[in-house]
């Protein structure tokens, strides 16, 4: 169990749920999305975005793909696998007040 994860991160989720919802045709890479671009898209500080993909990475919800630049995809086989009292699986999977719009622009 990870305690050191804050329940209400508002933008760890937002982070975590981008990337869930990520596609290859939202990104300019079909590998995954850069942390510049996610930081852009988010309008989030690029040294926030990327201590937070830390946070995910270590949890294993996210991987990385290449070096530079390093690109980021959720990792759908491990999140689908993950103990439902973990505080991560519970983060990401309240929908409560996400607005899904936002993830399914056509």
């Amino acid at each position: 169990m990870h305690e050191t994860v804050e329940i209400n991160d508002g933008i760890l989720k937002t982070i975590g749920l981008e990337l869930m919802f990520c596609t290859p045709q939202k990104c300019n890479n079909c590998d995954g999305i850069s942390m510049v671009e996610l930081a852009k898209k988010l309008k989030i500080k690029p040294e926030i975005v990327k201590k937070k993909l830390k946070i995910l990475f270590d949890a294993g919800i996210i991987r990385s793909i290449g070096i530079n630049p390093k690109l980021w995809k959720f990792d759908d086989y491990y999140f689908q696998r993950m103990d439902t009292e973990d505080p991560y699986y519970k983060l990401l999977s309240d929908f409560s007040d996400v607005d899904f719009d936002q993830y399914f622009q056509y």
